[in-house]
């Protein structure tokens, strides 16, 4: 891989992105440019891609292979925008966002009631990052670390909103 130019102390604008295709992904298409709650704002392209995925045909299940296809195009993509940012976990890379939300979304059934819940309960896990996962995000650095973290939060909302589904039918009758 030819070495890329770093832009230390440089700030990320849409310009610098449609010039770096890689960071352009990594930034979930310019979401993650948000000023304010950038990685809830770089969530979101996850739901039409998702919506687009289930209104095709294809099993919610499957939107789990997807998440599981993308970690590894994830993890290069935001070590490459990392090190051409020369900061580490830079709050605009989102890739990491959309990918886990679509594991998220990959448990519940395709209702905007279940979506909206999915979204707010990985946003919290994100946000909040109860045990293990802030000691993963300060343990383990890097493109694996910047995803990780949040396949990890994906996972704990996955285990939660299906023992919801579980519990919800017992719980209203």
């Amino acid at each position: 891989m030819k070495p890329a130019e770093n832009y230390c102390d440089f700030t990320p604008s849409y310009a610098w992105l449609r010039k770096n295709p890689v960071c352009w992904f990594a930034f979930g298409g310019g979401t993650g440019l948000s000023p304010y709650a950038p990685g809830t704002v770089g969530t979101l392209p996850a739901l039409p891609l998702a919506a687009l995925w289930l209104l095709c045909g294809l099993p919610a299940w499957s939107l789990a292979l997807l998440a599981a296809a993308l970690f590894p195009v994830g993890v290069w993509l935001c070590e490459v925008t990392e090190q051409r940012l020369c900061r580490p976990d830079y709050g605009g890379i989102v890739f990491d966002e959309i990918v886990a939300m679509l594991l998220v979304l990959s448990a519940v059934p395709f209702t905007w009631p279940w979506w909206l819940a999915a979204f707010v309960l990985f946003r919290l896990f994100d946000a909040l990052k109860p045990f293990p996962i802030h000691q993963l995000d300060k343990k383990i650095h890097g493109g694996f670390g910047i995803m990780l973290d949040d396949i990890v939060a994906a996972l704990m909302c996955v285990v939660l909103l299906l023992a919801a589904q579980w519990l919800l039918p017992w719980m209203l009758h």
